[in-house]
């Protein structure tokens, strides 16, 4: 749901820096098990998918309760966008909160995203006129091509062409207010630039009539603002002074996080659906002080396994994963499956054993053709260079 991928690259500072681009400004040093974290929840996202569409009746689901770990994908989307915002202010916190200008930033993060999003369109549009339905309402039209090549599905409702692509949307208005969240964030620091975005969502979301948006549904990037502001608060720790890195982190992650655990189990799934708009905003500062943890290398047992090369690699396919796995799934469970097993339980586990390999093994191949080439060269003139080399 990237640097920042659904949200890209941000990963432990002791690191050395990537090898120089030719380029005036140095590579940013990376912080070691981020990638892990954004891979594994690219995973899980292709799981809620799997389970989400054999089982119908969302959120009252007809699935097996032992199957119920399996049913917050929106909460892994709201992680992509605390991790998205903190490794995106990772080098501006180490420069005082200042980047080398907005429209270098935008443009970079143009180039990182949208080509392997403008593919995975044209993917999914053709998945979707000629294979499959997607996910949610009916076939993609003129205005949905027109609405999700301009990356606006978060302003304007469209057939959708992919389940999936809603983050995207919101995740690129949080690109263009970034800026300003820096320059907030350096005149004033982050307790302001915290509560300054999510008082008013509070506020909203206490008096304004149906203020608790459903997944799926577009205006959600004043609700999840205050997430990828939490992120990049959290990211002001990697540079802070030695007695804060060493705070346990972790530990403070569970306990952030328990209280939300309590009430979600307390109430039952459908009420945590719910009410996925205060969900977001309370599980936000575990989400961040678990990648704090992570990020200053507290949680060394998760560390390495997030480091681990299998975690390494999920991490470098995540953005690729998370884009085009989706109409695979559908595709699976409604072309595929039915001339196989039977409902229920038996499509879920054909579903896991098809699609989600499927899933990771096109992502990889979608990752070398359309994402990884931008993401190791910064300009077409490098792209070109290095295809012809």
């Amino acid at each position: 749901m990237d640097a920042s991928r659904p949200g890209g690259s941000g990963t432990l500072a002791v690191v050395a820096p990537a090898e120089q681009p030719k380029r005036e400004v140095p590579a940013p040093q990376q912080v070691l098990g981020l990638d892990g974290l954004r891979g594994l929840a690219a995973l899980y996202v292709v799981l809620f998918h799997c389970w989400l569409y054999t089982f119908p009746g969302y959120p009252r689901s007809s699935a097996p309760g032992w199957l119920d770990p399996l049913s917050f994908g929106r909460l892994a989307v709201v992680f992509f966008l605390v991790l998205s915002g903190f490794s995106l202010a990772i080098a501006p916190a180490r420069h005082g909160w200042r980047t080398a200008g907005a429209g270098r930033f935008l443009r970079r993060r143009a180039w990182r995203i949208l080509p392997p999003y403008w593919a995975a369109l044209v993917m999914s549009l053709v998945i979707a006129w000629f294979v499959v339905s997607p996910s949610h309402y009916g076939l993609p039209t003129a205005k949905s091509v027109l609405v999700y090549g301009l990356v606006a599905q978060d302003v304007f409702t469209a057939p959708t062409p992919n389940g999936a692509f809603w983050s995207i949307g919101v995740e690129s208005e949080l690109y263009l207010l970034f800026p300003l969240l820096l320059l907030v964030r350096r005149k004033f620091g982050a307790a302001v630039l915290v509560a300054a975005v999510t008082l008013p969502v509070i506020a909203w979301g206490m008096w304004a009539p149906g203020a608790n948006p459903v997944e799926g549904a577009n205006g959600l990037t004043p609700h999840l603002a205050p997430v990828f502001v939490a992120g990049m608060a959290g990211a002001g720790v990697v540079v802070a002074s030695e007695r804060v890195r060493r705070l346990p982190w972790g530990w403070l992650a569970v306990l952030a996080a328990a209280p939300v655990a309590v009430v979600g189990v307390a109430r039952g799934f459908v009420w945590t659906v719910n009410h996925y708009f205060w969900v977001d905003l309370a599980v936000a500062p575990a989400m961040t002080m678990l990648i704090v943890a992570v990020a200053t290398g507290r949680s060394a047992v998760i560390v390495r396994f997030l480091t681990a090369r299998p975690m390494r690699s999920l991490g470098d396919l995540s953005y690729s994963l998370y884009l085009i796995h989706l109409p695979i799934v559908m595709a699976v469970i409604h072309r595929v499956a039915p001339h196989v097993v039977g409902r229920g339980l038996p499509t879920f586990l054909f579903t896991l054993g098809v699609a989600l390999p499927v899933s990771v093994l096109g992502a990889w191949l979608f990752a070398r053709v359309f994402e990884l080439p931008f993401k190791r060269n910064r300009s077409w003139r490098a792209l070109v260079a290095a295809r012809r080399s």
